[in-house]
């Protein structure tokens, strides 16, 4: 067993190689002392999540808060400039924190990287840990992998890498292999403060800076609680405030009527927010999945011209200009399709097509998950955006009410190809969770936990409310299950030793019943072991 020679705090999980060197005292007790101070705000804002769902359930309205007008209406205030290694972020390519996986996208040709601890990482402990390992090496450009067939992948000789943000796991998240006092720790925390303790001087003296993507926000107090976590953890390290930088993703229906406010709670810190397009489709499923009105047709139906879809992106980018920050595009789930040129090519042109949509919409920059889509994604923006950034792009003119982000009228249909579709990406992506791979392609798309989840809750849903497909069915419980085992067939399970285990997690979303508010905490204690091997702590 591990010790971690700091009061209070317990290290379950197996600690191998120069993970020791992640998990130091030192380290640990930074950890602990933010857990300590904000973890019981955390639990709070949780509980004030399930009481506002209530109260849609119950029939308030979401709408602007009208607590926070005068923050809203002052049109005076703005957030802090962009900072080094942020000022042109025209392409950003994400993906998870697998050693190879991060040295190409440093080398991929794009501004920025988001190395994800969050929903194309599945959190093992070994994932976790060794992640950090990753990060370290990467701000001290000492990264490097070779593969078991001796392949050699190293940083690029010009110097020519991305700027690294890191996304850590959001609010709702716990890391089950440390207790901090007991419980256990907040995995926002543990991710953010691993990071923050090992690299912040680092990534300073390299000519950038600490940053990060916090993900799955809420309400504008979920921001401030970020803010006071990153002011005291300056303060911990004798760094000036407003060092670190934080690119809110706005993936929840919620937070699109509070843009403003969470930019303000962060203004000595925002770098901008982003457009996380699939985390805000499933956000608008759950929070509405109670309510026949907000039924939505084929994922594939679900596009960025969407009313409810189009109005988000307006008001977010005007929203980040008139605050003096970057209005970041979202991610096109294309990816390369080899050996099939004609598939291949409407895939680029599909990829090509949004990322004008977005330049020309006036975003600041895209996200792309392959590397290959980065050229794609960089002829868009530099043929339309000769700058750095487009804040002057002001979108005055756009008027967004509640009503619009509110409009699912997106018209489409609901088929029985959709339905077996979100039944075979469900079950596969989460076959391949619970065996440690969080970032997966399935039918020519990446998928990750936001697209999953669409899947899931759309289920629940149809189900929920006994939709019809356009050929007359009724979607059942038995309809469901019947298509569940037929997809499940089609699976070897030895390429997926987890397949029962991700059945039994996918049959209990689709009755129409039960609902987890998140599928990362549906499956998460099943893959939780100790450094003795016992799972489900």
């Amino acid at each position: 067993m591990f010790q971690s020679k700091v009061s209070g705090v317990q290290v379950l999980g197996k600690v191998v190689g120069k993970q020791a060197e992640i998990l130091t005292p030192e380290a640990l007790t930074f950890v602990a002392k933010l857990h300590r101070l904000f973890n019981p705000t955390r639990k709070q804002l949780l509980l004030a999540r399930e009481e506002r769902y209530r109260g849609i359930q119950a029939g308030d309205s979401l709408d602007f808060l009208p607590e926070t007008a005068h923050i809203r209406n002052n049109l005076t205030w703005r957030a802090a400039p962009p900072a080094p290694g942020l000022v042109d972020r025209r392409v950003e390519i994400t993906g998870p924190v697998d050693r190879k996986m991060v040295i190409n996208a440093l080398n991929s040709g794009a501004r920025t990287f988001m190395a994800d601890f969050e929903d194309s990482s599945a959190p093992t402990w070994f994932n976790v840990v060794d992640g950090q390992i990753n990060m370290r090496d990467a701000v001290r450009r000492t990264i490097s992998f070779t593969n078991a067939q001796g392949k050699e992948y190293k940083l690029r000789a010009d110097g020519k890498i991305a700027t690294l943000i890191v996304r850590p796991r959001g609010w709702h998240m716990e890391e089950a292999h440390v207790l901090v006092d007991g419980e256990r720790c907040s995995a926002s925390i543990f991710d953010f403060a691993l990071y923050f303790f090992h690299n912040a001087k680092a990534a300073v003296a390299a000519g950038f800076g600490p940053y990060f993507y916090p993900p799955k926000m809420e309400h504008y107090l979920e921001a401030r609680l970020w803010n006071d976590v990153f002011n005291v953890a300056q303060d911990e390290l004798a760094i000036p405030r407003g060092t670190i930088r934080g690119t809110v993703l706005i993936e929840t229906i919620v937070a699109a009527f509070q843009m403003d406010e969470i930019i303000y709670e962060l203004r000595d810190h925002s770098s901008g927010l982003n457009c996380g397009r699939w985390d805000y489709i499933f956000s608008v499923i759950k929070k509405f999945r109670h309510d026949p009105r907000f039924i939505l047709p084929d994922r594939s139906a679900v596009t960025m011209k969407a009313p409810f879809m189009d109005a988000y992106v307006r008001l977010l980018i005007k929203t980040c200009h008139l605050r003096g920050v970057h209005a970041m595009g979202g991610m096109a789930a294309q990816i390369p399709i080899k050996n099939d040129a004609k598939a291949n090519q409407a895939a680029i042109d599909k990829v090509r097509a949004d990322k004008r949509r977005e330049v020309l919409a006036g975003h600041d920059g895209t996200w792309v998950a392959h590397p290959a889509l980065v050229t794609i994604a960089l002829e868009e923006f530099n043929q339309n955006m000769p700058s750095p950034n487009q804040f002057f792009v002001r979108r005055e003119e756009v008027q967004v009410q509640a009503a619009d982000l509110l409009n699912t009228n997106v018209g489409g249909k609901i088929t029985e190809a959709g339905l077996r579709d979100n039944i075979s990406v469900g079950l596969i992506y989460m076959a391949n969770w619970l065996n440690g791979s969080g970032c997966v392609p399935i039918h020519n798309l990446m998928e990750d936990a936001a697209t999953a989840e669409i899947s899931r809750s759309q289920l629940y849903q149809w189900v929920r409310h006994g939709a019809r497909t356009a050929d007359g069915s009724v979607i059942t419980p038995e309809y469901t299950a019947k298509i569940l085992r037929e997809e499940a067939a089609k699976l070897d399970g030895k390429s997926y030793p987890t397949l029962d285990l991700a059945v039994k997690f996918m049959g209990s979303q689709m009755t129409g019943t039960r609902y987890d508010d998140f599928l990362t905490t549906l499956c998460y204690d099943s893959i939780v072991k100790t450094e003795s091997g016992n799972s489900k702590l």
